[in-house]
């Protein structure tokens, strides 16, 4: 079987395809990841933060995924939740938060200043998503990638016959705009920060009325900051305005990332339909899974699942499904 493109997609099938015994090969092309939208990913298993502005569909796909990232990665999910503040002036922006989303409790300071020491006394109160988790999307990328060859699948960069394969499973992302109906390219902005002065231990949402951040901490004190959401698929470099805005929204969250450096920036392009939620499409024998918007590392290993049910129905039939 033959899995065109190597994004958090690509791997994740080739995963579930390896599991159920078939012989698998990966098209990538870029073999450093430099290419894929999941290098530039925040990792953050949020299926409840998500909900603020996605549909019902993503948290209950995506519900489970730190325990599927578990099973596939042990080791590499961080379950300490995500945390969600707003300055005083813009706690109508929390409120509205709240009442679009579950699973959560409000932290008053103290609280605030418990889970985030770096924090204390900065924000009045906020709301603790305690399910919820993160991973680093490129230790996972590389992680899953070696696990895979040592379990056999083949990463080939040449384009290869498309007639020597019995399956072809279509994994190419923003790479299909233009070619698959409704697909359209959504931009995102981000930037690595780096500093000693400051500890997180869980994802910040930093919310704001214009442009509402994250935060993420990563090893060795990063911190990846993003992102923005803008309708278009130009993928040039990131804009002066993004980027003041996400250093802009860092500061606010503590001032001491205006020392930071600034390590990378990056954009890229997430592939999304008019629902923003990814689809799985079978024609001849060529599936497609595409359209995984900002919802890459929380939907994938679902979505994966559902791929690979399409390739062995008769397996499918006899599995559970598992249940929100």
């Amino acid at each position: 079987m033959l899995i065109k493109g190597a994004g958090v997609a690509g791997l994740t099938v080739a995963h579930e395809l390896s599991l159920r015994g078939a012989d698998v090969t990966v098209l990538d092309p870029c073999a450093n990841f430099d290419q894929a939208a999941s290098w530039l990913a925040g990792g953050m298993l949020a299926p409840w933060c998500e909900r603020e502005n996605a549909d019902e569909a993503v948290l209950k796909r995506g519900f489970d995924a730190a325990d599927r990232w578990g099973e596939i990665l042990p080791g590499e999910v961080v379950r300490n939740g995500t945390l969600v503040v707003a300055s005083t002036r813009d706690q109508n922006e929390l409120k509205r938060f709240a009442a679009r989303t579950t699973c959560y409790r409000w932290v008053d300071e103290n609280e605030i200043a418990v889970l985030e020491p770096a924090l204390a006394g900065r924000f009045r109160n906020g709301l603790f998503f305690a399910e919820e988790a993160h991973l680093d999307p490129r230790r996972v990328l590389l992680g899953l990638k070696a696990r895979l060859l040592t379990h056999g699948v083949a990463f080939v960069a040449a384009d290869v016959c498309e007639d020597d394969f019995s399956e072809i499973i279509d994994c190419t992302g923003a790479a299909r705009i233009g070619h698959t109906c409704d697909l359209r390219g959504v931009r995102g902005e981000m930037l690595y920060l780096h500093t000693e002065e400051i500890t997180l231990a869980r994802p910040i949402r930093l919310l704001h009325p214009r442009v509402p951040v994250y935060i993420v901490p990563r090893d060795d004190g990063l911190f990846m900051v993003g992102a923005t959401m803008i309708e278009t698929d130009f993928d040039g470099p990131i804009t002066a305005r993004s980027l003041m805005e996400l250093l802009n929204a860092a500061y606010a969250l503590h001032p001491a990332f205006a020392e930071a450096t600034v390590v990378e920036t990056g954009a890229g392009i997430r592939p999304a339909f008019p629902d923003n939620f990814p689809r799985v499409t079978r024609e001849g024998k060529t599936t497609s899974l595409n359209g995984l918007y900002r919802h890459g590392f929380l939907l994938a290993p679902a979505m994966a699942v559902d791929v690979v049910d399409l390739v062995f129905p008769e397996e499918s039939n006899q599995r559970s499904p598992r249940c929100a």
